[in-house]
């Protein structure tokens, strides 16, 4: 039987959006898959060495409304819809929301991006960073973890067009 493939391209760089590639990636790989990652735009953030700095945006994210992840049972069951326009107003909001979303997601046993990265890793996902985006946005390959390739998008399509599944995230 031959191995199935999957390609992914990430193009988003925030805490939310970086766990879908890594989570489906490290999945596929456990599967006995083939997959390859290519990190495009803002997904490049998830390949620096230091992924300490990303962050959740809830400003015009209509599925962020959620449960506060500590305080008492009828607290932690509300469900915290703040209008864009206040939190576009109060300072430091993406700060607070980005440590509501790390506390619930320690709270309820999800890994980390650094661990479901790591997990890809050992799983021999090939991640490949975008050349053209690197060199767009001044970084330097010394930014980026190793074991990493770059390349464009024909490196991408030499892949992801004889794959069984390929998502753009």
């Amino acid at each position: 039987m031959e191995t199935k493939r999957m390609a992914l391209i990430a193009t988003k760089g925030t805490l939310d959006w970086a766990y879908p590639p890594f989570i489906l990636a490290s999945t596929a790989a456990a599967l006995g898959y083939e997959v390859q990652i290519f990190f495009t735009f803002y997904g490049l953030q998830l390949l620096k060495k230091d992924l300490s700095d990303l962050k959740v945006s809830p400003l015009g994210n209509p599925g962020m409304p959620m449960k506060m992840p500590f305080g008492p049972k009828w607290f932690k069951e509300i469900s915290w819809n703040i209008p864009n326009a206040v939190q576009s107003l109060v300072p430091g909001y993406e700060n607070i929301a980005t440590g509501l979303m790390k506390r619930t997601i320690a709270n309820n046993g999800v890994a980390t991006i650094p661990d479901l990265r790591e997990l890809c890793q050992e799983a021999d996902v090939k991640m490949i960073a975008c050349q053209m985006t690197v060199e767009l946005f001044g970084f330097d390959h010394s930014d980026f973890i190793g074991d990493i390739e770059y390349g464009g998008a024909a490196t991408f399509f030499e892949f992801a067009g004889e794959t069984d599944i390929c998502l753009f995230i």
